[in-house]
């Protein structure tokens, strides 16, 4: 009996699981065009309201992954990546690539473009002048081998079918689907020919995921569909609830990276997050016998420089400067207005409204709306405080580099109703919530 689109989808409107013919007649309909938008929106639909079990996610993750190229590797070394959900201030890939780079890993790092209130590693990357986010699959492989990583945006031939569905769920309200988030996620990192990956699940005010619930039910997903589809894979859930660097914005936020891989600024939530990432990427590759073996040596190829030496070299081999790592500040676009503000009163910040935060930077230009939004990557927010953190004269909650001023006033007045001022300090927390590996997933 033929397979039908609209049978499949009526099959899972009424509640019923998928074969894994039925999903991948699907997919492979979807990329080659026999299914049409309406169908596939029909389908997600049906998905977010009617899940999905496990092995119908497994089914999905590998009908995405084989609907383009799947890159093979013969490299000296383990393939690693990590991913994380997305927030505000989160610029660890910047960091983390290299230094797990400078640690014998090989991390041919696939990132995206920033949408929403969360930021893009590639708009990130695209601050620095000549930087070739999007190279030929030759430059690619070229990169990753000689420097040990490569961050680059996704090519048209990975997951193809994925970019489709994407674009349909963005439309269409159904993005928020546990089962079409993994399968998004997993196929493009499994076509990418990894062989350990790290998720970091984001959980707070700035996160995707607002409760800690959520993120445990997708970092359960995404463990589990993983090593089941072949990649050894761990979570690690991790607060959201404050910008994870005091820096938010593109040229701003690479500035901080460098800044962070030479010495010259360590905050400890920003260095705790890289470094736990970097541990278990190095576990999963067996590059280090534990996460603690492994975050000796984050630590040591951080402190010693052979991190930083790794990004410049990425850099430089991606067509930006040489000397990046040395005269930042000659080649990061810097915005015609800076101006600090102070709370109205002294105290402690006991809280942040960390995905207002992330609005005033798109409101500022430095973000999008909508994929064909243009960036300015000059503009960003500096020196945010966090929890804890002394308000008063004597320490900003915050530094605006803007455009003009009236992007600078409307930043200004929504930083101050996302900061919360109390007279005593607020108790001190950890940033790791959880983690979780194939045996606890």
């Amino acid at each position: 009996m033929a397979l039908l689109p609209q049978e499949i989808i009526r099959k899972k409107r009424d509640g019923a699981a998928l074969t894994e013919e039925e999903i991948f007649f699907l997919i492979e309909g979807l990329t080659e065009g026999r299914v049409t938008e309406g169908q596939a929106a029909a389908f997600a639909m049906a998905v977010f309201f009617r899940g999905m079990n496990l092995d119908e996610r497994v089914a999905l993750t590998e009908a995405m992954t084989r609907s383009g190229d799947v890159l093979r590797w013969e490299l000296p070394g383990p393939v690693l990546d990590k991913h994380s959900t997305g927030g505000v201030g989160d610029t660890v890939s910047l960091a983390l690539a290299p230094a797990v780079a400078a640690c014998g890993g090989f991390v041919p790092m696939i990132s995206g473009r920033g949408l929403g209130h969360t930021g893009g590693t590639l708009d990130k990357l695209d601050s620095i002048p000549g930087y070739v986010s999007q190279p030929d699959a030759d430059t690619f492989r070229a990169v990753t081998r000689n420097v040990g990583c490569a961050i680059i945006g996704q090519t048209g031939d990975l997951a193809p079918a994925d970019r489709r569905l994407y674009a349909i769920r963005d439309i269409t309200g159904t993005v928020e689907s546990i089962p079409l988030i993994t399968a998004s996620i997993l196929s493009k990192k499994l076509a990418a020919g990894l062989e350990g990956l790290v998720m970091d699940v984001k959980v707070g005010s700035g996160a995707f995921m607002t409760s800690l619930e959520q993120a445990q039910s997708l970092a359960k997903s995404l463990v589990t569909v993983a090593n089941r589809a072949g990649l050894p894979t761990s979570a690690l859930l991790t607060d959201m609830d404050a910008p994870l660097a005091s820096a938010a914005g593109n040229a701003v936020e690479v500035a901080y990276a460098v800044d962070y891989l030479t010495g010259r600024r360590h905050e400890p939530r920003f260095h705790e997050v890289t470094v736990r990432l970097g541990a278990e990427m190095l576990f999963l590759g067996r590059i280090a016998a534990s996460p603690a073996e492994g975050r000796v040596r984050m630590e040591e190829a951080i402190a010693s420089g052979r991190a930083a030496e790794r990004f410049g070299m990425m850099v430089a081999a991606l067509g930006g400067p040489a000397d990046i790592i040395e005269a930042s500040e000659r080649y990061l676009a810097r915005a015609p207005i800076e101006r600090a503000i102070h709370a109205q009163r002294d105290g402690f910040v006991a809280s942040v409204d960390t995905r207002a935060v992330g609005i005033a930077v798109v409101a500022l230009g430095g973000g999008r709306t909508r994929a064909e939004d243009p960036i300015d990557h000059a503009v960003g927010l500096t020196q945010l405080a966090g929890p804890g953190d002394e308000a008063g004269p004597d320490q900003p909650l915050a530094i605006i580099h803007a455009r003009d001023k009236s992007t600078a006033d409307a930043a200004e007045a929504a930083l101050r109703r996302a900061y919360t001022i109390t007279e005593d300090r607020p108790a001190a927390r950890g940033i790791i919530l959880e983690r979780m590996a194939e045996r606890t997933a």
